[in-house]
Formats: C-alpha cells, structure tokens, sequence
C-alpha cells in the first residue's frame, strides 16, 4: 500500500535527519581512509535521495498531487545540500556524493518515467515503419 504524501514526506524527512545523524557520528571513521570516503560519498548520496523525496512530496501535499519536482531548484538544491553536508565529512566524500548523486538521479528519472510517462513537453519516441522489400 502506498504512503500518502504527508506521510512519505515526514517519513523522508526523518531518514534524511537519521542519515545526516549517522554521518556527523562517524565522521572521524568516514574520512580515515579511502574506502570509508567513498562509503561518505554514498552516504551523502542517499541523504540527496531522502532530502529530494521529502521536498517533492511536501510540494505534491501543499500544491496538489499533480505537481511534478523541476531541475531547478528542487534537484539543483538538494545536490548542494547534500554535497555540503557530504563535504563536513571529507572533501572527496563530496565529489563522490556528487557523481554517485547523479547517478541516483538517472535512475529515478528513469523509474519516474516508465511509471508515470515522460514530462510534458518532452518529445515522444515515433515509431517508424519498416520497409518493405520489392
């Protein structure tokens, strides 16, 4: 059964606190060596998913279930948040959090699009005949 958007709102917003919890706890481990930097940068990037989550479905509440989440500034604010806050534990958590982030982004947009169609104003694949041989 699916959530309403209040509650996965507040459900994403407290795993996105949660997140941010555990990374402030073991920054001093997250930033030792080089294997924890990158497990910081993940971290950072499923903080990025938690926190655009909560902003599209606290705007889907407050602005009506037919709103859909832009480039900017949604997705453009919540990649620099989570960089900052990857970035508190270790510069190259942040840059991981970036590439990791964008990667996320992909692929969400691609689930987006097969559950719910591609955006409005975005062209659509046309089909082309094939031809025939003679």
């Amino acid at each position: 059964m699916a959530a309403s958007s209040l509650v996965s709102f507040l459900l994403s917003t407290l795993l996105a606190v949660i997140t941010f919890a555990i990374m402030q706890v073991y920054k001093v481990p997250l930033g030792a060596t080089q294997p924890m930097t990158l497990v910081g940068g993940f971290l950072g990037s499923v903080f990025f998913l938690f926190m655009l989550t909560a902003l599209s479905n606290m705007e889907r509440a407050w602005l009506g279930e037919d709103y859909k989440t832009g480039l900017f500034p949604e997705v453009i604010a919540c990649l620099f948040i989570s960089m900052l806050v990857s970035g508190f534990v270790h510069r190259v958590c942040a840059t991981v959090c970036l590439l990791v982030s964008l990667a996320h982004l992909y692929y969400v947009n691609q689930l987006s699009n097969s559950v719910y169609g591609p955006a409005q104003g975005a062209a659509a694949p046309v089909a082309v005949a094939p031809k025939r041989k003679k």
